[in-house]
């Protein structure tokens, strides 16, 4: 399968890497580069061609919307904003999507399998990004371990492993990225952080900067703190 080559261009650090661990967790994309502002990206587009584009809209120097009008090429553009207005202005300039911050896994797969017609690449299908299944296997101990939705209080990321809290007071261990564990999961599941998802049905209260669920405190993440209502009751 030929892979779709990617540029971020956005300011905010955190938001940047965050784009960059989907695009690193998703087969058929490869990033080529980061940029903080327009400006730099459209030196390296001088001499460089890319297939996705994700960009912000309020970008310093040159904005996100004045960027795609000034520089048109066979790119497709992904916008990402924290700004719902834009999103006429940016479906008017044929970009594919438009992701509101904060930026959930399932969501920019949704918006990938737009990159291509009837969300197909080189002629093969994209992978679902939500099966009806209600549990998945891990890899524990040298067996194959089965996980169900319902048991799940909250998982946590910790670089190449994650820990699944379970509600029979057992704890899950897997070499397995955090990302990949949420591809997995269903819309009763949401990250409210980069290192934490958690089921929502199990959540007891929460406030802008932290989520109890079970006798754990979790934290909320700075690009999660203004919707955080919305995940959890949405």
């Amino acid at each position: 399968m030929k892979k779709l080559t990617c540029l971020i261009i956005e300011d905010e650090n955190l938001l940047a890497d965050v784009l960059a661990e989907y695009i690193g967790q998703v087969p058929f994309l490869e990033l080529k580069g980061i940029f903080n502002d327009g400006m730099s990206a459209l030196e390296y587009l001088e001499v460089n061609n890319v297939d996705l584009i994700f960009i912000d809209i309020n970008l310093p120097k040159l904005k996100g919307i004045d960027f795609i009008r000034m520089f048109p090429n066979n790119a497709k553009y992904i916008i990402t904003t924290a700004y719902h207005e834009y999103a006429v202005e940016g479906f008017t300039l044929n970009v594919v999507d438009y992701l509101l911050k904060p930026i959930e896994f399932n969501r920019f797969m949704m918006a990938v399998k737009k990159v291509s017609d009837a969300g197909m690449i080189s002629g093969r299908p994209l992978p679902e990004v939500n099966g009806m299944k209600d549990y998945f296997y891990i890899d524990m101990n040298k067996r194959r371990v089965k996980v169900n939705f319902s048991e799940i209080l909250y998982i946590e990321g910790l670089k190449e492993y994650v820990k699944i809290h379970v509600t029979r007071e057992k704890l899950l261990i897997t070499k397995m990225q955090i990302g990949h564990i949420q591809e997995l999961l269903n819309d009763d599941f949401v990250r409210i952080h980069r290192s934490f998802i958690v089921a929502k049905k199990k959540v007891n209260s929460y406030n802008h900067v932290e989520v109890n669920v079970g006798n754990s405190i979790l934290p909320v993440g700075t690009n999660y703190k203004e919707s955080i209502g919305r995940l959890l009751e949405g």
